[in-house]
């Protein structure tokens, strides 16, 4: 997520009630999720596992929960609670806006684009052309659709992202400040519910097709060309190579890469990414045809100990 303009580290070290070291003036361009950041995004950073990654990643300003050594060329926002402070600056740049119509007066809709009764459409909403969004489908602030989709009716877009840190008192929800994208030439299936991104985009790519029932978690990419079956669920931070089939009732482990052309059996479970073309099935999924293989062998078990008994 980019702010609307540049901001100082002395600016958001205001912001948020956090000491910093760098320059007062050290420019800080938006913040990010790790997997996301780049030159000028602040990302935060509360466990010592986690600290290299985030010193070392793209992102510039790094807000931690301990002073540490400030590599060349970056900075630091020193906070007890970097958890809570990013969730502040999510708030500041990109607050909740109600809304008092079923279409925001600053949505644009494209031409010839037909919008069925009992929908909303948020803020800042843009629908492209030759589009139809039928009944009862809700379009969350800031998403953008390409031309020619079809989005089918109870479908959800742009809702929170699933993503909560476990506090003594309960769980505490990192706030989401990123967009659905979905791209020209997609259809999109009745009751499904795709997850804006926490600071950057859950993309749907163009030319995809999904069936009725999908979870899409937040800030996944979905490439060019997939065909996703009926109740699979997609957890946050996934990317999905162009032009990968996956059938009905498979759950998708989050961070990983769903590589060009995998194919996904159905009711398989996906814990680690794949190789490009692969065939997949079991839970947890493993090559298609050795799990087979394994599935045949595991038949013979029965007549195997009936040959024991009898000898």
């Amino acid at each position: 997520m980019k702010f609307p303009q540049p901001h100082t580290l002395k600016e958001i070290a205001h912001l948020i009630s956090t000491e910093y070291i760098g320059a007062d003036d050290f420019p800080v361009l938006g913040m990010n999720e790790i997997h996301v950041v780049e030159p000028g995004d602040i990302v935060f950073v509360d466990h010592p596992k986690y600290y290299d990654k985030a010193l070392e990643s793209a992102a510039t300003i790094i807000l931690i929960n301990k002073k540490v050594e400030c590599p060349i060329g970056k900075a630091l926002l020193i906070s007890d609670d970097p958890f809570r402070d990013f969730n502040t600056l999510t708030a500041h740049f990109k607050p909740f806006q109600a809304s008092n119509a079923a279409v925001a007066a600053s949505a644009k809709i494209g031409l010839n684009t037909i919008i069925q009764p009992n929908c909303f459409i948020g803020n800042n909403v843009i629908i492209g052309d030759n589009c139809i969004i039928h009944s009862n489908v809700s379009i969350y602030d800031d998403t953008i659709i390409g031309n020619n989709v079809t989005v089918h009716a109870g479908t959800s877009l742009g809702a929170s992202a699933f993503y909560y840190k476990n506090r003594p008192e309960g769980f505490d929800q990192l706030q989401s400040g990123g967009r659905v994208i979905i791209e020209n030439n997609v259809d999109i299936g009745a009751l499904c519910t795709i997850d804006r991104g926490v600071t950057g985009d859950t993309t749907i790519g163009e030319g995809s097709k999904l069936d009725n029932q999908i979870q899409i978690g937040h800030d996944t990419v979905i490439g060019k060309k997939c065909l996703i079956a009926s109740q699979t669920g997609i957890a946050g931070c996934v990317v999905v190579e162009d032009e990968v089939t996956i059938w009905g009732q498979v759950g998708v482990k989050s961070g990983i890469t769903i590589a060009k052309g995998t194919v996904l059996y159905a009711q398989s479970g996906l814990g680690h990414s794949t190789k490009p073309n692969g065939t997949y099935f079991g839970s947890p999924a493993i090559e298609a045809r050795e799990k087979f293989k394994e599935m045949a062998y595991l038949r013979q078990i029965p007549k195997i100990l009936k040959q024991l008994k009898t000898k």
